[in-house]
């Protein structure tokens, strides 16, 4: 058998592989229907100005260079892949890392709206992961909300001069976890019980909470040695978005 044709077989149970992996909607990702239609449609509104402010902000990068192109696809690349491993939870459910955190302490967490809600689009389509009338609340929960927490703490270590490592894995942590809080919210407020809201959510924060720790911790580290990638490999390209400067430490 010959390269070529050994390199497409592989290709092909490659991709046969990652459709045929648990493609069930218990996935962190709101599964599709599983939200009232008020509450899909509030989302979705709720979203509406961050992915508007982000639509410009990319628009601005790509004027001020083309190359900006490469890292914001990088960036979504690793959204994509990183959310799209589903970890089997003790509970039964499913939980996965986020990958915003990237993004939003690269190009700031609105850009990342814009990555996020292509990532979640081609899950929905793709992977079942997720659904189309539960995007709103996908995209405020894994695409807003997280960046947006990775982007202030950042910027906060930053302001108290932490190193710039141990900025990027507490910003790409947290965030991780935050997205899983608002999550957690989400459905306690469309899904509670007699014992009220703050049970509900406690609730379903408690059934991700054991997998989901370790997770955050380990997407802390993969975002640390992205970045270090980056500043060995990508300096121009760093500097060019303003996120090193000359003579900056790590």
């Amino acid at each position: 058998m010959a390269k070529r044709e050994k390199r497409i077989i592989f290709a092909a149970v490659l991709f046969a592989a990652v459709l045929g992996t648990n493609t069930t909607v218990s996935a962190m990702h709101i599964m599709e229907g599983y939200l009232p239609p008020g509450y899909c449609i509030a989302w979705g509104i709720a979203s509406i100005p961050f992915l508007v402010a982000g639509f410009l902000k990319i628009k601005k990068l790509l004027a001020k260079n083309r190359r900006n192109i490469t890292l914001i696809a990088m960036s979504g690349a690793f959204i994509f892949v990183i959310s799209s491993l589903k970890i089997p939870s003790l509970t039964g459910s499913c939980s996965h890392m986020t990958g915003t955190g990237l993004g939003a302490i690269l190009f700031g967490f609105s850009v990342t709206s814009i990555l996020g809600i292509i990532v979640l689009v081609f899950q929905a389509i793709l992977l079942a992961h997720g659904g189309i009338t539960t995007l709103g609340a996908n995209t405020f929960s894994m695409a807003i909300a997280g960046p947006v927490a990775s982007y202030v703490i950042y910027k906060t270590c930053q302001k108290f001069k932490a190193g710039r490592l141990v900025s990027i894995f507490l910003a790409a942590s947290i965030g991780d976890l935050f997205t899983y809080c608002i999550t957690s919210l989400q459905l306690a407020l469309a899904h509670n019980t007699t014992d009220g809201i703050m049970a509900a959510f406690l609730k379903f924060l408690g059934v991700f909470a054991p997998t989901q720790l370790p997770l955050a911790i380990l997407e802390g580290i993969l975002t640390v040695l992205i970045v270090m990638a980056l500043e060995t490999y990508g300096t121009q390209e760093l500097m060019e978005i303003g996120f090193i400067r000359k003579g900056t430490s790590k």
